[in-house]
């Protein structure tokens, strides 16, 4: 690995409910159960991953109750644009971003909310751009899922509406003349009328431009219909590869997209999905995640990984490690993306219960180690291709987040592969994106 490269890594902060990636988070020594509604506390994890120079906190959603809540803390915020709003106020530089679904919104509103999260943070907002999939989060607005053809062709008109909403307040409309009585020059504040299949907006929209002239679109959709939008429109890409190999492949396939769309590819960044557990060595992070799996039903997981390795596993050998009958016979399940990596890890002699801590069966890759353990990770991705940065998903944040800050984010700052400071103050500053107000010219 070279030790200073071209290029350097971009950092997303995912901050959800409050307490951490892993359900038992909520309980951990050290956390206040009710993080959950405390406004301060979240303000409190901003200000520490801008101490460490991260360029953004992304609060995925969806707006439905999908946990059981007799053991198990909500996935997401108790609203996201509520939660930024309050980041904002706490913190100067780091960029805020939020989903809110196009399948579920009308672009006035879209425009609307994130347009004054921007304003009201001086240009640090970012809008993740996506269509719904879960039912019930459709049935809690009274309406049954369309199909995915439906949905992505009016997630495409949804952000054509609000874009053009954005920059409906002509740039230098706003006067403020006092001695003259004008406010603003209305003949640079336009309605858009604009009329898709599926959306509509008369506008304008009756707010200035920010300092970074109107919020940064993200994206995080799969395949062709996720990657057409993305490619289009989208500066942050939020992915979920389990591999190398997956990651290069999904990164060369948004840049040849955003090419198609008629843009510059570097333009579009991919964000990997990462779970990093920071402690002061393997074993002691392996202890930590044991803990967090106290939550979990472990039974139900046991059996799930011998489906990865081709093997009957039951609870019974939770303590013990694969026999050697068990290693010869085990094959990684072509079905499954994070299966060669649990066979790896099961190779290496460890029980199956510290096995299933070594997360393999999570949903971003996860590393349980030192900061230099998590860097190496990040450093090999990062340098073969992989991605453009992290979305980093935190285990427990009340010691988590100041234990990557602290530790790991000087380690890749020692190796060259992530900035000392903010260049710039806008969250377009922090990902090199071009100066955009209104809809993309470019596009057809």
């Amino acid at each position: 690995m070279s030790q200073f490269p071209a290029r350097q890594l971009l950092l997303a902060l995912q901050i959800a409910n409050g307490y951490g990636a892993q359900p038992g988070a909520w309980r951990m020594p050290g956390v206040d159960p009710s993080s959950y509604t405390d406004m301060d506390v979240f303000v409190r994890y901003a200000q520490a991953a801008e101490r460490g120079k991260v360029q953004l906190i992304f609060l995925a959603d969806t707006p439905v109750l999908d946990v059981d809540l007799e053991r198990e803390a909500p996935h997401h915020a108790i609203d996201p644009l509520v939660v930024l709003t309050s980041m904002a106020r706490g913190t100067e530089r780091i960029g805020l971003v939020a989903t809110s679904s196009t399948t579920l919104n009308e672009p006035f509103t879209i425009a609307r909310q994130f347009k004054a999260l921007d304003v009201a943070s001086h240009g640090r907002a970012g809008w993740n751009a996506v269509p719904t999939s879960h039912p019930a989060a459709a049935a809690n607005y009274g309406i049954t899922l369309p199909s995915r053809e439906e949905k992505y062709e009016r997630a495409h008109e949804v952000v054509q509406v609000v874009q053009a909403l954005w920059g409906s307040w002509g740039k230098d409309a706003w006067l403020r003349d006092v001695e003259n009585k004008r406010f603003a020059d209305m003949s640079q504040i336009q309605p858009v009328n604009l009329q898709g299949r599926h959306v509509a907006s008369a506008g304008p929209l009756p707010i200035p431009p920010s300092e970074q002239g109107q919020p940064v679109i993200f994206q995080a959709g799969g395949g062709g219909n996720g990657l057409e939008i993305a490619g289009r429109y989208a500066t942050g890409v939020y992915a979920n590869p389990f591999t190398i190999e997956e990651g290069r492949a999904h990164r060369t396939a948004l840049r040849a997209a955003a090419e198609r769309a008629g843009r510059n590819p570097d333009e579009v960044k991919l964000f990997a999905g990462f779970m990093p557990s920071v402690a002061s060595s393997r074993r002691a992070a392996l202890d930590r995640r044991l803990t967090l799996d106290e939550s979990v039903d472990i039974d139900q997981r046991v059996r799930y990984l011998g489906a990865m390795l081709g093997l009957e596993l039951t609870p019974a050998q939770l303590d013990v490690p694969l026999t050697q009958q068990q290693i010869a016979v085990a094959r990684a399940n072509p079905g499954d993306p994070r299966a060669p990596h649990a066979l790896e890890v099961a190779r290496e002699g460890w029980s199956v219960r510290d096995v299933l801590a070594h997360g393999v069966i999570d949903y971003h890759p996860v590393v349980p180690g030192t900061a230099a353990d998590i860097a190496d990770h990040m450093q090999e991705w990062f340098e073969a291709g992989a991605c453009d940065g992290f979305s980093v998903a935190i285990d427990v944040y009340a010691d988590g987040i100041d234990a990557f800050v602290d530790e790991v984010i000087p380690e890749l700052q020692h190796r060259g592969l992530f900035h000392e400071d903010y260049a710039g103050a806008t969250l377009r500053d922090h990902l090199g994106a071009p100066p955009q107000y209104g809809q993309d010219p470019r596009l057809s």
